[in-house]
């Protein structure tokens, strides 16, 4: 499965609402967490089976609450059950759609 989350805290007390020491900490946790994950300037994509992936989504929650009073989270889940790889996968079928080719066989 792929899990795109955005996590961030409210209630920081910074002036300028600046969250990237908070977000700084989850990404640190995915990172070490030896999963595939790809983090963008809104997400963090991780891949995995559902136990891992939602620790590590949960240890990331749990770090970005120390900086804050509250806590957002936003999920957004691929659930595809005998499919590994789809981290790159998509978006190599995708960029074939785009060229006019016949996309890659998909792992499976």
């Amino acid at each position: 499965m792929l899990v795109s989350f955005s996590v961030a805290p409210s209630g920081t007390g910074n002036d300028d609402g600046s969250v990237h020491d908070a977000v700084a900490a989850a990404v640190r946790i995915v990172r070490e967490s030896g999963l595939p994950n790809h983090t963008d300037a809104m997400f963090t994509t991780i891949e995995g089976d559902w136990d891992s992936v939602f620790d590590v989504i949960k240890r990331a929650t749990e770090a970005v609450g120390a900086y804050g009073s509250r806590v957002s989270l936003v999920l957004k889940a691929d659930i595809r059950p005998g499919w590994s790889g789809e981290l790159t996968g998509k978006l190599e079928r995708l960029e074939a759609a785009l060229e006019g080719q016949d996309p890659p066989a998909p792992p499976i």
